[in-house]
């Protein structure tokens, strides 16, 4: 199997101000050489138009932290995927476990908002994984497993490039903690055994990435894994340095 063009998704979640998100775009495309990985910045909503400017046509690609699952109606304070399109998003995280967690958010929502990312063109990156109970019971791989199933629950693809999934063990993320290189891989391979069942024409090529403390000094070895394509980064990905370290790292 050829793995798929390693990917970077840089997830600032609520940092950085628009004119911050701005100026750190220009110093990362100052500082960053020919790339060979797919990189694109998750920004939030507000910073979206700003990005889209400076980014342009740039090697870098334009991301947003959410998406609706509705198309368009009487939804205060919601962003269609459509607007998101207009602005020239090319990515979208979607059901990441803050969003799960702290907006109740389950697996049917996760799985509407994928179907209108790609109705309007934009890849979502479809977000799962456990948390310390169930890495504890040894329930990780059938916990996420069962909610990657419902997190894609009727939809449907026509390539690869539809698609992309984020591995995010919730006890990896913003504490510190790691899974290891190994543990990464376990949870991304049976990923990869579940989209062979879904859509098995396109499995080997979609991206599966892992996501929870990732930094410069680790990435290299989980990206390494036969089924990891790249990672979900939070914290890493604030400072301009950081990417690229992690840029340099994969090189």
């Amino acid at each position: 199997m050829t793995k798929p063009q390693t990917f970077l998704a840089l997830n600032w979640k609520m940092n950085k101000t628009p004119s911050e998100s701005v100026q750190w775009a220009e110093e990362l495309l100052d500082k960053l050489g020919d790339l060979n990985i797919k990189l694109a910045i998750m920004a939030p909503s507000v910073s979206l138009a700003g990005l889209s400017g400076v980014l342009g046509d740039a090697q870098v690609g334009l991301g947003a932290q959410d998406i609706s699952q509705h198309e368009s109606g009487a939804y205060t304070g919601e962003v269609s995927a459509a607007m998101l399109k207009d602005l020239g998003v090319q990515y979208a995280v979607i059901g990441h476990s803050e969003r799960r967690e702290y907006h109740f958010e389950s697996d049917a929502v996760v799985a509407a908002k994928a179907v209108q990312a790609i109705k309007n063109g934009i890849v979502p990156i479809v977000c799962v994984g456990e948390k310390l109970p169930e890495r504890e019971k040894g329930e990780h791989v059938s916990y996420t497993l069962n909610q990657l199933r419902g997190s894609l629950a009727g939809v449907e693809l026509k390539s690869a490039d539809d698609l992309v999934i984020a591995y995010e063990p919730v006890w990896a993320i913003g504490t510190g903690k790691t899974a290891t290189a190994q543990d990464a891989e376990e949870l991304c391979a049976a990923i990869r055994g579940v989209l062979k069942e879904l859509y098995p024409q396109f499995a080997d090529q979609i991206v599966v990435q892992y996501g929870g403390s990732v930094k410069p000094d680790n990435i290299s070895e989980i990206c390494s894994q036969p089924n990891v394509n790249g990672a979900l980064v939070g914290g890493a990905s604030l400072q301009v340095a950081g990417v690229v370290g992690m840029v340099e790292a994969l090189k």
